[in-house]
């Protein structure tokens, strides 16, 4: 197992658009937390960190991490940053994998494309660029993306705008003239792809990502990138539900 490298999942019930989407069945009777985590154990060769809140409603997260036998660490609700800082440093990390809890189709090729990719890195943030936008600024859902503990401790140090404090790592790919970003080019299977939205904010969401999910991890349990969207294509009513979502709740 690479030690250096540590995987945090950003995870909480609270959220404004859809509360309890976390601890809500997703598939098979599991949630989106049991799946994605689930998914890393089983395809991704790094430690796991839950990073949740010190809310009470969390406790339920708290035992999933339990139950599915990974780390939790709980920290400040509104300041994320903060929470991710604390938790590499109760882990004992200098670099973190990050993922966010509200996307089931993570994908784990992308995830050790990613990793591979910074663990040759000497970069203060990697990521994937998709159609000229950072993946986390994007509605497919797919990615993870990389960043030190350094570099977050720096951002701390630079800022208190309540974006940057939510939105962990905005700051570092705003600011490439301060920190070293390294750009993981566009996957061909969603190139000009502006109609798929597999993130998790509104209920809607949850329901289109529910009927579709069957139908991709049916045919694969570790499907590329091509197949899922291959399966989307098959489904235009489903895309056009997409595209309205996308309108809605842009990034």
């Amino acid at each position: 197992m690479n030690q250096n490298i540590a995987i945090i999942i950003q995870a909480r019930t609270g959220s404004t658009r859809l509360p309890n989407k976390m601890i809500m069945p997703f598939a098979d009777g599991k949630t989106i937390l049991e799946i994605i985590i689930e998914r890393l154990k089983m395809f991704v060769d790094l430690p796991i960190i839950l990073a949740t809140t010190t809310n009470k409603a969390d406790n339920a997260l708290e035992d999933v991490a339990n139950k599915l036998q990974v780390v939790c660490f709980r920290g400040s609700e509104s300041n994320v940053l903060n929470r991710f800082i604390a938790a590499a440093s109760f882990a004992g990390t200098q670099k973190i994998i990050r993922v966010c809890a509200d996307n089931p189709f993570l994908n784990a090729l992308a995830m050790n494309e990613l990793v591979l990719v910074a663990s040759q890195s000497s970069a203060d943030y990697v990521g994937f660029r998709i159609n000229d936008k950072p993946s986390i600024k994007t509605h497919f859902g797919f990615w993870g993306e990389y960043v030190t503990l350094d570099a977050l401790k720096r951002v701390a140090t630079i800022t208190t705008q309540p974006l940057y404090l939510e939105h962990v790592t905005n700051y570092l790919y705003e600011h490439p003239e301060i920190f070293d970003i390294e750009w993981i080019k566009t996957p061909e299977a969603v190139v000009d792809r502006e109609d798929i939205r597999l993130t998790i904010d509104t209920m809607t969401d949850f329901t289109n990502a529910n009927t579709i999910y069957d139908e991709v991890y049916k045919s694969s349990i570790n499907p590329t990138l091509a197949e899922v969207v291959n399966i989307l294509d098959q489904t235009p009513q489903l895309l056009e539900q997409m595209k309205l979502e996308i309108t809605k709740n842009s990034k």
